[in-house]
């Protein structure tokens, strides 16, 4: 791993790496802020948090205000890229910006050009924590979380991987996106046109086919633009039913899609993710 930067920050580190990713085939950065007991060898829990279309590494380290309580709390974050970058990576055209570079959706394509590249799911589950656990004081356990697309990719991949994170939480998914525009666009270039492939990376069909004992944490804004066309938390409801999962659905009126959202709760969800990465049993 390359450092890229290091500032510090409520005691501990905020650090920016670069390395060789032979999971997408080029090179991926993330950001890891590390609090002041990694600095004295005390194991920590993880929290990797995924980004949603249009973000990156930064976008939540720099934008939600999470540091502050990740560092009281002793909580080690991880924050991913959204997809391979590089010359060398294919992209979508301009105008359709909710796939391609910076819009990896956390599936493994199985399209070629799109195949050599995105696999974000196979990095954001495998590559990256075997990373982390190498290079930080880890304790092993871990919970994921995230925003809009990413929000998708954290219940996605806990859905597919229910004995790996102990705690579970979203801020507007995209709860449906094999029948929601964003979804449609990105499935279609990345899975191919055969439909009945995408469910196994849609978290609503997955959560109603899920049988482990999961709780999941999801939170809306009731102003949110993208609400009813696009997130359609209904399909989680509508999952749940079926499901051995246990789901809590907040909606917080008046609060829109952005990160103003985030930073207005993000309190309560490490405070959530915390209590059960640390009580929760192995």
């Amino acid at each position: 791993m390359e450092l890229i930067s290091s500032n510090k920050t409520f005691g501990g580190h905020l650090n920016k790496y670069r390395h060789a990713s032979s999971v997408v085939a080029c090179e991926m950065t993330f950001s890891v802020f590390l609090p002041a007991q990694a600095d004295v060898g005390v194991r920590l829990p993880v929290l990797y948090w995924l980004a949603g279309l249009t973000g990156n590494e930064d976008t939540f380290v720099q934008k939600a205000g999470a540091l502050r309580v990740a560092a009281d709390l002793g909580l080690i974050i991880v924050a991913p890229d959204t997809s391979p970058r590089g010359s060398e990576v294919p992209d979508s055209a301009p105008e359709e910006w909710a796939w391609g570079q910076s819009a990896g959706f956390y599936v493994n394509a199985t399209e070629k050009p799109w195949s050599d590249h995105y696999n974000m799911y196979d990095y954001v589950v495998n590559e990256l924590p075997g990373l982390i656990d190498r290079h930080f004081p880890t304790s092993g356990r871990c919970g994921i979380s995230g925003h809009s697309m990413g929000g998708h990719g954290a219940l996605v991949c806990a859905l597919r991987n229910p004995q790996k994170y102990l705690s579970i939480s979203a801020f507007e998914p995209i709860c449906n996106p094999a029948r929601t525009p964003w979804g449609i666009q990105a499935f279609s270039g990345y899975l191919g046109a055969d439909r009945q492939s995408w469910l196994s990376w849609d978290a609503s069909e997955l959560l109603a086919s899920c049988q482990s004992n999961l709780s999941i944490l999801v939170e809306f804004g009731g102003a949110d633009e993208y609400l009813d066309e696009e997130l359609k938390p209904c399909t989680l409801l509508g999952a749940i039913s079926n499901s051995r999962c246990e789901l809590e659905i907040r909606v917080r009126q008046g609060y829109d899609h952005s990160h103003y959202f985030i930073a207005s709760f993000i309190e309560d969800h490490l405070r959530y993710h915390y209590k059960k990465l640390v009580s929760s049993t192995l």
